[in-house]
């Protein structure tokens, strides 16, 4: 538990210093950004997997040219660690209509176990170490709509899952005005998953609202399992998040979902 609040001071202050940074003229940085979300169903970066619990979300994004950090960090409500990803992403292409993400993670995965001990139940953090990797085409068709799809691989180290695929087709509907104040992010999306030998066939959207340079926005998550053998194996799923962002670029905020 004392690394990670110390892994969550040192992200604090790395914030402060960027965010320090962008409001001068020192190019440290090229674009740092975040947002923090609370839910009453904490969502995975794989929609089939939830907290099942309300949950506090926070992801930040540092970018010097083509190079980016993004923590992506969960907890419960009651300040226990969820998962930690730790990504490092490279924007290998970026044309007018096409580009080319790809990206690596160490991740940290917590879970609360009971052991006994001198004859008393205890409940103790776990934590499981995983690495991933992505692949991430996109295709812009207009400056609002576009197609991509996305692929990770993760190795787990630990007890549990050893390895997993996830692969996603997508389509984005982004900034679309649906009054002179109010825009939606809108995307639908298809996914295969193996879990080890398991796997499970999904669908799932995510829609967010928000409005014209506020911070907060809402997002609505759902999930619905096709075809799976993987547990937990819910029928359908749901979340509602409320979102705050800031940018060092205030034009960016609720740009686009990010997958």
């Amino acid at each position: 538990m004392n690394n990670v609040v110390a892994i969550t001071l040192c992200l604090f202050c790395f914030t402060v210093c960027a965010q320090n940074n962008n409001a001068g003229d020192n190019k440290f940085l090229h674009d740092f950004r975040g947002t923090a979300s609370i839910t009453h169903n904490g969502v995975s970066l794989v929609p089939s997997f939830s907290l099942g619990d309300p949950a506090l979300l926070f992801d930040l994004k540092f970018r010097k040219d083509k190079l980016s950090f993004e923590p992506d960090m969960r907890f419960s409500l009651d300040a226990k660690p969820w998962t930690m990803l730790f990504w490092f992403r490279y924007k290998a292409i970026e044309k007018n209509k096409f580009s080319l993400r790809i990206g690596a993670h160490p991740a940290v995965n917590f879970r609360t176990v009971s052991v006994i001990r001198n004859g008393t139940t205890e409940e103790l953090l776990e934590s499981r170490r995983y690495l991933g990797g992505e692949i991430v085409p996109r295709y812009q068709i207009t400056n609002k709509i576009g197609v991509g799809m996305y692929y990770l691989y993760g190795r787990g180290f630990d007890a549990g899952v050893k390895q997993t695929n996830f692969l996603v087709l997508n389509t984005s509907f982004n900034q679309i005005q649906i009054s002179e104040q109010l825009v939606i992010n809108f995307t639908p999306q298809v996914y295969y998953l193996t879990s080890d030998k398991l796997t499970g066939y999904y669908t799932s959207a995510f829609l967010t609202l928000a409005k014209k340079n506020c911070p907060f926005s809402l997002t609505g998550v759902v999930n619905k399992g096709l075809r799976t053998q993987i547990l937990p194996d819910d029928d359908f799923t749901w979340s509602v998040l409320l979102n705050y962002s800031f940018s060092s670029n205030k034009r960016s905020i609720h740009k686009q979902t990010k997958v």
